[in-house]
């Protein structure tokens, strides 16, 4: 049988695939242990990509808003970056300014607020002694072996210590760890920022050199309708989040309840987690009111509910399922699938993620139909 030149490629390269997959199905311990290798080493530059694409979404409008009429200077850019990166410092010095003192004067006020409540909770407690007799002879019927306990705690002490210090020391080195990716991946950024049309160019050249022209133009349109979606995404979540925040402050201001700016910023902060944020506002603001009055804290908590029925129902899947082009439906099980799975980083990325895939799938099947 005579082979040509294309089929002995074809076949050569069936081979290396061949080899290359069942060696890496015998060894994949050790192709994982270096994939997470790899990753390690390249998390500070995935970190400052993603940091880019965040400050990208407004330093892009306000690089527009300096080249009105005056396209193409070489300070817009720059201008551009330095004026994102104040705009983005102010807003978490504004909110810290505005957040510590009223958590400062929420600690005092718990440091009144707690004694009050214990001893109120002991007051009831005896109350319930009296009136149910049969609990304080349960309570006194239930023997405790104080050297077992004893013992038990001096073993934990006497094995842990070392636990302990190793988990202290390797905490300590997490946190420098965490901090020296952040700083290479912030100047990573800038650079990125910066040079963001050069990088663009020589992804779109890298492509069209390596891959088929067909193939390379659909991944280009992929990858733009990636990136409109994604920021399309964070432009809504934060509009949402300040929505939500604001909500919760005039409820409170006029309902005369008290924290409403701390747990106002406090959810608005919380809303940036998709869906389920909130609710991290509303444990901390049942149990503030708690410490005050426990009617207080019922209202808030039916209050956090209807508010959060409202944003749940209406603003949410509109501002955000409608910015991605999603709907409701599918950005309730998004976020439900990336939370289990990957946690509150799976909740922000799946939604994006699935907004593109539902597209793809549209067209296709929109393709599909149009053919028969």
């Amino acid at each position: 049988m005579n082979l040509d030149k294309n089929q002995i490629k074809k076949i050569q390269g069936l081979i290396l695939y061949t080899v290359i997959v069942t060696a890496v199905a015998i060894h994949y311990r050790q192709v994982l242990a270096v994939i997470a290798r790899g990753f390690h080493m390249a998390l500070p530059f995935l970190l400052g990509a993603a940091i880019a694409f965040i400050l990208n979404v407004p330093m892009r409008n306000i690089e527009r808003w300096l080249q009105r009429g005056k396209p193409g200077k070489k300070w817009h850019r720059p201008t551009a970056l330095i004026l994102t990166l104040i705009l983005v410092a102010g807003v978490l010095v504004l909110v810290t300014f505005v957040v510590l003192p009223q958590l400062f004067t929420t600690i005092m006020g718990l440091q009144k607020s707690i004694p009050v409540f214990v001893e109120h909770m002991i007051v009831e407690l005896e109350g319930l002694f009296i009136t149910y007799p049969d609990v304080v002879e349960y309570l006194n019927s239930i023997v405790i072996d104080w050297n077992s306990v004893f013992d038990s705690m001096i073993g934990f002490l006497k094995n842990g210590a070392g636990s302990v210090f190793s988990a202290t020391f390797s905490a300590a080195v997490s946190i420098v760890s965490g901090f020296t990716s952040f700083g290479i991946g912030f100047v990573f950024s800038i650079y990125i920022l910066l040079q963001k049309e050069n990088l663009s160019r020589q992804f779109v050249k890298l492509l069209k050199a390596f891959l088929p022209k067909a193939v390379a133009e659909r991944t280009l349109e992929i990858a733009a309708m990636t990136e409109r979606i994604f920021s399309n995404f964070l432009a809504g979540q934060c509009v949402e989040a300040v929505i939500l925040g604001t909500m919760f402050f005039i409820a409170m201001t006029i309902l005369d309840m008290p924290y409403a700016l701390l747990i106002g910023v406090l959810i608005a902060f919380t809303a940036l987690i998709p869906i389920f944020g909130a609710f991290i506002g509303c444990a901390v603001g049942v149990f503030l009111m708690l410490m005050l009055n426990p009617m207080t804290a019922l209202a808030f908590f039916i209050l956090f509910n209807v508010l959060q029925q409202i944003e749940g129902n209406l603003i949410y899947p509109h501002v955000v399922g409608g910015s991605v082009g999603l709907p409701s439906i599918w950005v309730l099980m998004a976020v439900t699938i990336g939370g289990s799975l990957m946690g509150i980083v799976g909740m922000l990325v799946f939604i994006p993620l699935c907004s593109v895939l539902y597209t793809l799938l549209k067209e296709e099947v929109n393709r599909r139909l149009s053919v028969k």
